[in-house]
């Protein structure tokens, strides 16, 4: 069992302190929280990628180099990266490099992306949304593979006998499938034999396993063995001494946050009750103490067999201070509850 922070490097205005963090201060303030999360022992951080002004990162691998630099065991990753909007070649470049620096910590998680922006800053068709994904993706696990590619489609000159460079570490970079649940992602990534993670930020966590039994399902009848069908999840969460504390102290951002990408897609304001609600031991959140989190992230495990699970913190903008010490909190009270727990399944 992987666990693991998931951040966008959110840059909204704070309402604790009143500020609006800088582009900058925030890619700085991610990289000691890479650091932090290789200190207390985290298996896997991810970075998102986004184009628009309330985030900071738009090249994710950037920053996990810069994170790569600075640590020793932890895995680096996107979270996502928009592959529907970017060229696979420098895509793979971009992660082998990274693998380099790292010494084969690399990961790439592809994802089609929850916001559009990206797709008229570089000239591309929102009504070839499906077919850019297939393509690239397509094109991508080719290059995993290394050696000389041939390669043709219709949304990207063709590839003939050619190999990139530089080469990685490992002998492939994982590529995992990044989902918001629907069955057609869950079906692209089973039938490829590829690990799948979903994106769980609202209702019930539980309301996705027919996703996962169905991926599975369909990855074995592809000729996969079940041991390949990896499945991991994401969801919002903050983790402090008392479930109370944590509550009150992760309410502000988090509303704000999701208020404003409300207002772009015709969601109501978010509501403390709303909150609560997603808290309780069926809903979307884990927010609490460290024996709260952990108790939901091993049901989780047990109900839905996740092999993977990476908290995304903070949503909304927090003082770096409360981020590292939820992190903290994170790799040395949840994860040995969670690891021993896992291993007395086994």
């Amino acid at each position: 069992m992987e666990l693991g922070i998931n951040t966008f490097g959110d840059t909204i205005f704070d309402p604790q302190t009143g500020k609006t963090i800088t582009h900058g201060e925030r890619l700085q303030n991610m990289v000691e929280e890479i650091e932090m999360a290789d200190k207390v022992g985290l298996d896997i951080f991810t970075v998102g990628e986004h184009h628009r002004e309330d985030y900071a990162v738009t090249s994710p691998d950037v920053v996990l180099a810069a994170g790569a630099a600075r640590t020793e065991n932890i895995r680096l990753s996107s979270g996502v990266t928009v592959l529907s909007s970017d060229d696979p070649v420098r895509v793979y470049e971009r992660f082998a490099t990274l693998d380099g620096i790292s010494n084969g910590r690399a990961e790439i998680m592809a994802g089609r992306g929850s916001f559009i922006e990206s797709f008229p800053l570089f000239g591309y068709n929102l009504d070839d949304y499906n077919q850019l994904f297939d393509e690239k993706l397509d094109l991508l696990l080719k290059l995993q593979k290394g050696g000389k590619i041939n390669w043709q489609g219709e949304m990207r000159a063709p590839l003939e006998n050619i190999e990139v460079f530089p080469r990685p570490v490992q002998d492939e970079i994982p590529i995992w499938i990044a989902s918001g649940g629907t069955p057609q992602s869950a079906a692209r990534a089973a039938q490829l034999g590829l690990p799948l993670v979903l994106a769980i930020i609202g209702g019930s966590p539980y309301q996705f396993q027919r996703v996962v039994d169905f991926y599975k399902q369909i990855g074995v009848q592809a000729g996969h063995p079940p041991e390949k069908l990896r499945v991991a999840t994401n969801s919002h969460g903050f983790i402090w001494d008392t479930d109370e504390e944590a509550k009150d102290l992760f309410f502000p951002a988090i509303s704000q946050a999701m208020t404003n990408i409300g207002r772009e897609r015709g969601w109501g304001a978010y509501s403390r009750e709303n909150y609560e609600r997603m808290i309780e031991p069926d809903g979307a959140l884990y927010i609490g103490s460290p024996e709260t989190v952990a108790a939901k992230i091993i049901d989780l495990r047990k109900r839905m067999g996740i092999t993977r699970f990476t908290l995304q913190t903070p949503v909304g903008t927090m003082p770096h201070e409360q981020v590292l010490r939820t992190i903290e909190l994170f790799g040395t009270k949840v994860a040995p509850i969670v690891r021993d727990a896992v291993k007395d399944m086994e």
